[in-house]
């Protein structure tokens, strides 16, 4: 799962002389939070809605609301960019990319290869990841199972579904205290039928089935 099967490819772009208020009406009729800033196809910052929001002239107090508009119409993406984004590789893992928006607070981060801009992904980019990663979307059956957090702990699991000839549609494991984990497995059927039992018989704890786990989005 990397970078470049998640990012929105050659994303909506604005030179740094692009008025605010212009920069604003692109991120509201496109319907996105933030903007790279590309001068003569060299990627020069990035900007977001809450830095066009929050822009004010100095001292504003003191101007009347009339100055203030005048302002901010001469006002340019340049002045509120930010300057030196972050940026990833289309081959850097989702995982990394989590933590870094998580860790540095950022809503979005770019994608660059050659120096040049080629994507942008963001936090809802983010989020479908992961539930294409648990194939929410996908009808079947969710089972937690707990576990052992022994070596070849998971591979004994996939044995006993692909005998009863499951597929898995997705999959996640999380550590637990005492040495166990806690496995969720989205299977491509609607009934287990004997695989359940079989699944208890070789020492995997079944927390919890859901056959209809399934979004209607």
């Amino acid at each position: 799962m990397f970078v470049k099967n998640h990012m929105t490819p050659n994303p909506i772009n604005i030179p740094s002389d692009t008025p605010v208020f212009e920069a604003l009406t692109i991120l509201k009729r496109q319907k996105i939070r933030q903007l790279p800033v590309v001068d003569d196809g060299r990627l020069v910052g990035l900007v977001t809605e809450r830095d066009l929001l929050t822009v004010s002239p100095s001292p504003a107090t003191s101007l009347s609301i009339h100055e203030i508009n005048y302002l901010l119409s001469k006002m340019t993406v340049r002045e509120v960019m930010i300057k030196n984004p972050t940026l990833l590789s289309q081959d850097t893992t989702i995982e990394e990319a989590a933590v870094i928006m998580r860790e540095h607070k950022f809503g979005s981060l770019l994608v660059v290869e050659d120096k040049k801009l080629v994507g942008i992904i963001t936090e809802s980019d983010l989020f479908d990841a992961i539930v294409e990663i648990f194939g929410f979307r996908r009808a079947g059956t969710r089972l937690v199972l707990e576990t052992e957090n022994r070596t070849g702990a998971l591979a004994d699991l996939l044995s006993i579904v692909a005998d009863h000839g499951v597929n898995v549609n997705g999959l996640a494991v999380m550590e637990m205290p005492e040495l166990k984990i806690q496995v969720m497995l989205r299977l491509a059927t609607s009934k287990l039928g004997l695989l359940e039992g079989k699944l208890k018989e070789a020492g995997f704890q079944v927390n919890s089935i859901c056959e209809t786990c399934r979004t209607s989005i």
